[in-house]
């Protein structure tokens, strides 16, 4: 059997420039909690320990600062570990295109012509088998200090999580890190045809890539100097653009700084690989495995088959796929079964937003989780900007009920409006019903974006792109995020009264979901038959039950900014008969803020909470008979 770096189970880096360093068995100083919900907290790395306020449009490092994987401090991770999360998803490291000049550690430059901001796309990675430059305080010594931080994560009781963007690389992907005995994306493809399934990218014979013509004044990097910012870019022939289009001048709201990488889908769209016959739906990672062990795959599929490996012998705990539905089913099959061999507790996320597919990537894909996008987050986002009924929500959770567990919930990502921002709420405390039944609605896991538990509104002119979601393109700094980091010293120090009651909420929130035995259990609407049954209750109000053997919830949220609720709520009979409750009052501890009194009084099997609901306020009642 051939050895090469990144696929042993001890790591060897000596073959990939890097020193020997034999990977300890991480233990926790305190174990994790792990009886309740899963809750991941998506950081923007380069971004997160950046204390520089100057926040210059199009600023260079320099100007603008960047943080490290060494501002991940023991002190800052149990913060993040102590506001109730279990995962977290380092966003931007693989190694991806970006404007600072690094040449003297001997990494290539890059086009700021193919480059969306100064600090570049983390979804146009040029080296998957390296990291980020920028994150480094010593870039020569990138990777140990990322292997560092992964073993400082795991000792402050958390997994770690990073980004695998299988559709595209950035379009000057040079891989100069793979180890040896493997080969980099594109390395023997034969350029003379459009489509060869040995091919790694798809081109376009005859003609040489041209930079686009910019719209609405944009020019790369606000127009400010560089010695490669020519309007120019050689790729002789032209490769497939990242989003499909198929244009040797792509268009500038093209992923134009991307290529698409060949999974053996023809130009036509018809498959050039065996098909996974649809038993395979309810099949095993092993047999998956089996199915493809004598199967000629597409070379991408076996790339990133090694690349996945490399990162788990690195001690990544799971990834995030990038775009999952713009790649086939059958490569995730592949892909995730053989992951899942080498560690059957491996996280795997993906961003799908078509819900007839769901079912497909879930099962015959073998992911753990889908984005609950399209159902959950854009029901909660009309009803927090008034034009949303709650009626919608048991809809969307009785039409998902076979595959809940799967819908990963979230309020906010790097790809969505930040909640304060005037383009999405406005006020951080429109967000807080919305964030109760994100988090206790389901088994599924429950994410949060760095910064949202200070109310971060994404306001910054960072240069590429327009406010309302924090750059993910340029060097920056987030004000917000920055008065709790407080110099690094991670404690609050300088955040405003707001912001440390907002955290002080997502905390509560948050520990309470990863305890909660309810919120792994049984769950059923009482929403409509309140409708029915309770004159004062309002579609802008929404209740549900959560219960186990051990646990019973009741979750009452207000969602209306300016009007307040008082009714006898109810609690359906079956849902009595269910929790084996006879006639009585019984005191109910409200779990959120823990100084409500109510009673859950039963008469006739049938139970009523007096509940006096205040403006975005919610309740999380615990029963605890018998």
């Amino acid at each position: 059997m051939k050895i090469v770096c990144g696929i042993l189970a001890t790591l060897i880096l000596s073959s990939c420039g890097q020193k020997n360093n034999n990977l300890p068995i991480e233990t926790p100083d305190t174990p994790m909690k792990t009886s309740g919900k899963v809750v991941v907290y998506q950081v923007f790395t380069r971004l997160f320990g950046n204390t520089n306020t100057t926040n210059t449009p199009w600023g260079t490092l320099e100007e603008n600062g960047v943080g490290k994987f060494a501002d991940f401090t023991p002190r800052a991770l149990k913060e993040i570990r102590n506001l109730g999360v279990t995962h977290i998803w380092y966003t931007g490291v693989p190694h991806h295109a970006l404007v600072t000049d690094y040449t003297a550690y001997g990494i290539s430059n890059d086009d700021p012509d193919v480059i969306k901001g100064r600090a570049g796309s983390p979804y146009a990675v040029k080296d998957y088998y390296n990291v980020n430059p920028d994150l480094a305080e010593n870039p020569a010594k990138r990777l140990e200090e990322f292997r560092l931080l992964v073993g400082r994560t795991h000792r402050a009781g958390m997994k770690v999580l990073i980004d695998i963007v299988p559709n595209h690389v950035a379009r000057n992907y040079e891989g100069s890190s793979t180890p040896e005995g493997l080969e980099p994306f594109g390395a023997s493809d034969n350029t003379d045809l459009e489509y060869s399934r040995d091919n790694d990218f798809y081109y376009i014979p005859g003609q040489a890539f041209q930079v686009p013509e910019w719209k609405d004044g944009y020019k790369p990097l606000g127009g400010s100097p560089h010695p490669m910012s020519d309007d120019s870019f050689t790729e002789n022939p032209a490769k497939w653009t990242g989003n499909g289009s198929r244009l040797a001048r792509p268009d500038a709201h093209d992923w134009y700084e991307t290529v698409k990488l060949n999974y053996g889908v023809r130009p036509d769209g018809s498959y050039d690989f065996t098909l996974l016959p649809p038993e395979y739906a309810q099949m095993e990672y092993a047999q998956h495995v089996e199915f493809w062990a004598d199967k000629d795959v597409p070379g991408t599929w076996e790339k990133f088959k090694d690349i996945a490996l490399f990162w788990l012998d690195l001690g990544v705990d799971g990834f995030r796929y990038d775009m999952a539905e713009m790649v086939p089913v059958e490569f995730w099959s592949y892909l995730n079964s053989h992951i899942k061999m080498k560690n059957p507790d491996a996280f795997l996320l993906a961003e799908v937003y078509n819900p007839e597919r769901y079912r497909d990537y879930i099962h015959k894909g073998k992911m753990d989780y889908l984005y609950d996008k399209v159902e959950l987050y854009d029901s909660l986002k009309h009803i927090i900007k008034g034009y949303g009924w709650t009626d919608h929500i048991p809809v969307v959770q009785n039409g998902l009920k076979d595959i809940e567990h799967h819908m990963l919930h979230f309020l906010e990502n790097h790809d969505e409006q930040r909640l304060p921002s005037p383009e999405f709420a406005g006020d951080t405390q429109k967000g807080k019903p919305a964030m109760v039944v994100s988090a206790t609605l389901s088994t599924a896991p429950t994410m949060i974006y760095f910064g949202q538990e200070v109310g971060e509104p994404g306001a910054e002119n960072a240069g590429f792109g327009a406010p309302s979601r924090t750059s993910i393109f340029d060097y920056i700094g987030v004000p917000h995020l920055q008065r709790w980091v407080n110099d690094k010293k991670f404690d609050g120090g300088q955040s405003t009264a707001a912001e440390k009651e907002l955290r002080d909420f997502y905390s509560r929130l948050l520990n309470f979901t990863i305890q909660s035995e309810a919120l792994m259990g049984a769950y059923e609407d009482i929403h409509y038959y309140n409708k029915e049954h309770t004159p004062t209750y309002d579609h802008r109000v929404y209740s549900f039950v959560r219960w186990s053997a051990g646990e019973r919830l009741v979750i009452v949220s207000n969602f209306d900014a300016r009007k307040s609720y008082s009714f006898s709520l109810k609690i359906p009979p079956h849902i009595i008969e269910a929790w084996e409750v006879p006639s009585g009052r019984y005191p109910l501890q409200e779990m959120l803020y823990g100084n409500v009194k109510a009673v859950l009084e039963v008469s006739e099997g049938q139970g009523a909470i007096a509940v006096d609901l205040a403006p975005l306020e919610s309740f999380i009642f615990q029963f605890l008979y018998p």
